[in-house]
């Protein structure tokens, strides 16, 4: 594995049901999520600390271009499938947490589409067809 810019949050379940939870409030629900966006989320959450995890989330929440192009304009390296693999490893969809998302109090059945699990795994398929040759 890669030397990653930041370590993985403690808690990637929580970290990305956290995260998650604040996308959806702000942003509404979207396929993708843009990195400023993400970066916000995180500035708001109790994750934003001494430790900057905003670049994990935008491996879940953000595309594969808008991805690049940030990490491309920051100067850092990370690959956005590698990361989006290390979240996602061991979290099921139906573990994240949604619950509570509307200020009246009400449930809110979130659509977890945006973890845009089939794009992930056709991406890992060509990762891993890669070494075939």
């Amino acid at each position: 594995m890669s030397e990653f810019c930041t370590p993985l949050p403690e808690n990637k379940k929580q970290y990305i049901g956290d995260i998650g939870k604040i996308l959806v409030e702000d942003y509404g629900k979207k396929e993708y999520y843009k990195p400023q966006e993400i970066k916000e989320a995180n500035k708001k959450s109790r994750w934003y600390s001494g430790t900057d995890y905003s670049c994990w989330s935008m491996s879940v929440f953000s595309s594969h271009d808008d991805f690049d192009a940030y990490h491309k304009s920051t100067g850092e390296v990370c690959d956005y499938v590698e990361m989006k693999q290390a979240m996602l490893s061991g979290i099921s969809v139906d573990s994240l947490d949604f619950a509570s998302l509307d200020a009246s109090g009400a449930d809110i059945d979130i659509d977890s589409s945006w973890l845009d699990l089939g794009a992930f795994f056709e991406a890992i398929g060509d990762f891993f067809s890669s070494f075939s040759n």
